[in-house]
C-alpha cells in the first residue's frame, strides 16, 4: 500500500513541476516532420501541398471573375439608368479579372430585350400605339373643362367680357 501512494504522490508533484524525483521523459508527443504528422510520405505531403496551392488559386480566380462579373453589371446599370457613380474601384476590379469579363448571357438577352422595346416606344410608330390606346372622350372632358375654369375666371378678372 505505501508503494502505490508513493507512486501516486510522486507522479502527482512531477506534474505539478515542484521536482520530486530525478527521471524526466524525452519523449516527443509530436513529430517535427509535417509529413509524418499527416501520416504521409514526403513526396506525397509536397504532392498535397502542391494540390492545396492550386485549388487556392483556382478559387480565387473564379472570386474574382464573378466580382469583376457583379462590377460590370454594376457599371451598366449606372449607365443605362444613368445613376451616379458611387464605387470607384470597380474598374480595377474589371481589369484585374481580364478582358474576358462580361454579362452573362441571360442578363444580355434582357438588356436587348429592354433595349428593343425603348426603342420601339420611342419610334413614330410606337407613338401612334400609344394615342391610339389613350382615352380621347377623357382628354376631351379635361380639356373642356379646363377651358370653362379659364373663361370664368377671365370674365371674373374683365368687365368687358
Amino acid at each position: 500500500m505505501a508503494f502505490l501512494m508513493k507512486s501516486m504522490l510522486s507522479s502527482q508533484v512531477k506534474n505539478l513541476g515542484l521536482g520530486g524525483g530525478g527521471e524526466e521523459k524525452t519523449e516527443e508527443s509530436s513529430p517535427s516532420d509535417p509529413a509524418a504528422a499527416a501520416g504521409m510520405t514526403r513526396e506525397e505531403y509536397e504532392e498535397y501541398q502542391k494540390q492545396m496551392v492550386e485549388e487556392k488559386m483556382e478559387r480565387d480566380a473564379a472570386f474574382a471573375h464573378k466580382k469583376a462579373e457583379r462590377a460590370c453589371l454594376r457599371v451598366h446599370l449606372r449607365e443605362k439608368y444613368r445613376l451616379p457613380k458611387v464605387r470607384q474601384h470597380e474598374g480595377s476590379q474589371i481589369q484585374m479579372a481580364g478582358d474576358d469579363v462580361g454579362l452573362p448571357e441571360d442578363l444580355q438577352k434582357m438588356v436587348a430585350e429592354d433595349q428593343e422595346e425603348e426603342e420601339d416606344k420611342e419610334s413614330f410608330l410606337g407613338q401612334l400605339q400609344n394615342l391610339q390606346n389613350m382615352d380621347m372622350d377623357a382628354i376631351k372632358e379635361k380639356a373642356q373643362a379646363t377651358f370653362t375654369e379659364i373663361k370664368q375666371t377671365a370674365e371674373q378678372k374683365c368687365s368687358v367680357m
